[in-house]
């Protein structure tokens, strides 16, 4: 087993998952990160699919490796009997058990909330699907960007001159941070009333709670937020402008206060502050065009630097456009100790950023990336298998 220090929030709770991909993942790894024993099922040879979208880590996944930390690895092909028979053991002692699984395919295996319910009454079973359990698109495959196409969200992002996904897994995420969420509130209410209740996240409703705004937006305007790059939809003056020096440089006026202190002390144009075309947020956003120009202008008169060092002093928040490069440099990062190492499989060690809530007095697991299958004897032996009923399965690649 995965050594983890005593007296993390989750030490003693046991999560079984039969985890692929990006949301169930992540919301396993984040209770691995709070010390639960999470045993991550996995198909024998093969394993998650996720292992195989890159080698980029020293031979391993990028999405594997975030993903993953401080789980054990067991292998089970859940076709056979034997394979079963182990996972039906496993969930006799665990406290959580989460899938993500093909649209039915839990359902079919015996393994759906109900039925779990019956035979393991204080299990909390957590389902993530795409487009959720019952409903006209239930039995519909879904994977991030499809979702992020079918909320909307695809309708957002990019510029005028076309659509672009959202740069990272963003239904994944919120899905994942949605069944964690729900996990620990299960956990919670089991431990107050006794009661287990399972829990249901779909990468379609997590995504859609994301898209409030522009939901509320678009019902009670008529029309929804405009495409627009790296300005924001419905405040201005907010986005990145170039300065002279070629760098870009994001800022953002929330305010009237912030306003009035970005013409006085950085536009060096105090009486803009009183023309009717910007004196509102409203009226600033009708004319974005026009104000746009003007602080362009001025963007191209000063280097970054000084540029930043003006908003700074006008209390208007502003930011450089990093690269990833420059995100990994981060002095923020650094100076906070942010950074940990996790070994992963071959003997390498890599960074890790640490979760970002942090509980004080509590230092999160930061546990090795597990290889495929590499507790399956372990965790076997924990069972009541002997060798030789362990060799007997490996024959039959049951495990």
């Amino acid at each position: 087993m995965t050594a983890r220090p005593d007296g993390l929030p989750l030490s003693g709770i046991t999560v079984v998952s039969l985890e692929q991909a990006v949301a169930a993942p992540f919301a396993t790894r984040q209770l691995a990160d709070l010390g639960a024993r999470v045993i991550k099922v996995e198909r024998p040879g093969e394993g998650d699919f996720a292992r195989r979208y890159d080698t980029t880590v020293h031979g391993e996944s990028s999405y594997f490796v975030w993903l993953n930390r401080s789980k054990e690895s067991l292998t089970l092909d859940l076709k056979s009997a034997a394979g079963r028979e182990v996972l039906e053991r496993l969930l006799a002692g665990a406290d959580v058990f989460v899938q993500n699984l093909a649209p039915g395919a839990a359902a079919r295996m015996g393994l759906g909330a109900e039925a779990l319910a019956e035979r393991f009454p204080s299990l909390i079973a957590c389902t993530v699907s795409g487009y959720g359990t019952s409903g006209p698109w239930a039995d519909r495959k879904a994977y991030d960007l499809l979702v992020q196409c079918q909320t909307g969200l695809v309708s957002l992002t990019g510029n005028e001159h076309g659509a672009a996904r959202a740069g990272v897994s963003v239904a994944d995420i919120a899905a994942g941070m949605y069944a964690y969420s729900g996990i620990l509130t299960a956990l919670f209410t089991r431990a107050t009333t006794g009661v287990a209740r399972a829990v249901e996240v779909s990468l379609f409703e997590a995504l859609a709670e994301w898209m409030g705004q522009p939901a509320y937006y678009t019902r009670f305007g008529g029309s929804q937020p405009p495409r627009v790059g790296t300005r924001h939809a419905t405040i201005a003056p907010y986005g990145a402008f170039t300065a002279a020096d070629g760098n870009d440089v994001l800022f953002s006026v929330q305010n009237e206060r912030e306003w009035v202190a970005l013409c006085e002390r950085f536009l060096g144009r105090p009486a803009l502050a009183d023309d009717p075309r910007f004196a509102t947020g409203s009226d600033r956003l009708a004319h974005r065009e026009e104000l746009d120009a003007i602080v362009a202008a001025r963007f191209a008169e000063l280097d970054s630097t000084t540029a930043g060092e003006l908003l700074d002093e006008a209390g208007v928040a502003n930011a450089g456009v990093n690269d990833i490069a420059g995100f990994l440099e981060h002095p923020v990062l650094s100076a906070r100790d942010r950074w940990r190492e996790v070994p992963i499989p071959g003997g390498a060690r890599v960074p890790a950023l640490l979760p970002p809530a942090d509980l004080v007095g509590v230092d999160a697991h930061m546990g090795a990336v597990p290889a495929v299958g590499e507790h399956t004897e372990r965790i076997l032996a924990e069972l009541g298998y002997g060798a030789d009923a362990v060799a007997r399965m490996r024959d039959e690649h049951a495990v």
